[in-house]
């Protein structure tokens, strides 16, 4: 029996990531790939679809304008340099294009700590919105003029995603230069067998994205998937997609494209954007390990308490993001926690009302409350 594919017209929001390979064609942008897209966005609209778009690019047109020639290595601030020229340039294309059919759009910029502090990744989450709101489509890159390694996303995908989260949106499509995720690298493998769908993002999958299915452009098949996981986790569907092909959305609106993999989410929308935030998160802190006792007070909605901890890793302040794992290294939660390492160390298989006079202050009966916690969508 075929599996029925949702209708991507039930989507309520759509975030649409267009790859650079798309976008730039020899250092000059693309404009005939960009027309294809608008055509398909402009139908998405008049069906009162919302529509986000994340696209790369940046640096080769800054390379093109400043006429840059091609080299093995290119420093930090050279790359911030040719950002800082093409995303104007970006823009100037998007805006001149998008204005032909009586669009709107602007600008966000962002970088990975954007969406990892809370308060910028809500202040990003109302900008969006009150653009949405006023027909306006929001065109996003990751902020290259300002970022260094230590705050970048690194690849779009991920961005995609997260910007997936912060709007509460309903599918991410990802337009790139490959179909969608196969079994084997197919320029290496001629059997090789593309996956239409998948339904469980797991640890089975990621085993199977070795280096010989992993070498699509800049952040690869791997990043993709990794994107997807992001995505579903908060009730987004993925779709990969070449965008190579003529009107790519179109014909996966019209269900014409099956050279194509869709990652279908089994989780319902969580209304609980805090939750969602801690669920996309890229950065962890540090990590505890936890016993049987608290491992199974966990999965019965508990907070965390000292008396259940093992061991901890890593050098975390009260209110970082870490990770809680099992005896046998099975991650099962995330959450804020209420102390630094160093307490939780001198406290750690203690009792909560032994905390005052270990620390020599009355703090938190527990090292993560359970409202600050989310857990992996396959612990419970």
């Amino acid at each position: 029996m075929t599996e029925i594919k949702p209708n991507i017209l039930d989507a309520k929001c759509i975030i649409i990531k267009i790859g650079s390979s798309l976008l730039i064609k020899k250092k000059i942008f693309n404009k005939e790939k960009l027309n294809e897209i608008i055509l398909d966005v402009y139908e998405l609209k008049k069906k009162k679809i919302k529509v986000i778009i994340v696209a790369s690019g940046a640096v080769a047109l800054g390379s093109k304008y400043l006429n840059i020639q091609k080299k093995k290595k290119i420093t930090i601030s050279e790359k911030q340099a040719l950002a800082s020229c093409g995303q104007s340039l970006l823009m100037k294309n998007f805006i001149s294009l998008f204005d032909k059919k009586n669009m709107k759009v602007s600008q966000i910029l962002i970088t990975s700590s954007d969406t990892e502090d809370r308060e910028r990744s809500i202040n990003a989450r109302d900008t969006i919105s009150v653009l949405l709101e006023s027909d306006v489509i929001p065109i996003i890159n990751e902020n290259d003029s300002v970022s260094n390694e230590e705050i970048k996303f690194g690849d779009n995908d991920r961005l995609a995603a997260r910007v997936a989260q912060i709007s509460n949106a309903d599918l991410l499509i990802l337009l790139s230069d490959v179909n969608g995720l196969y079994d084997k690298n197919p320029k290496l493998h001629k059997d090789a067998q593309l996956i239409r769908r998948i339904n469980k993002i797991d640890e089975k999958l990621f085993e199977k994205l070795n280096d010989d299915t992993n070498e699509y452009g800049s952040g690869g098949m791997l990043t993709k998937v990794k994107a997807a996981q992001i995505a579903s986790n908060s009730g987004c569907n993925t779709i990969i997609s070449s965008g190579k092909i003529k009107r790519p959305l179109s014909k996966i609106i019209k269900g014409t494209n099956e050279n194509c993999t869709w990652f279908i989410t089994k989780y319902y929308k969580n209304k609980n954007l805090f939750k969602n935030w801690l669920a996309g998160s890229l950065r962890i802190y540090g990590t505890i390990m936890i016993d049987d006792g608290a491992y199974n007070a966990l999965k019965k909605g508990a907070s965390l308490l000292p008396s259940g901890v093992i061991s901890v890793k890593g050098k975390f302040r009260s209110g970082d993001l870490i990770e809680i794992v099992t005896k046998n290294k099975k991650v099962v939660a995330r959450g804020i926690v209420s102390y630094n390492f160093k307490e939780i160390k001198l406290i750690l298989g203690k009792k909560s009302s032994q905390i005052e006079n270990i620390l020599g202050y009355i703090g938190k009966e527990e090292i993560i409350h359970r409202d600050y916690m989310t857990f992996d969508k396959n612990f419970r």
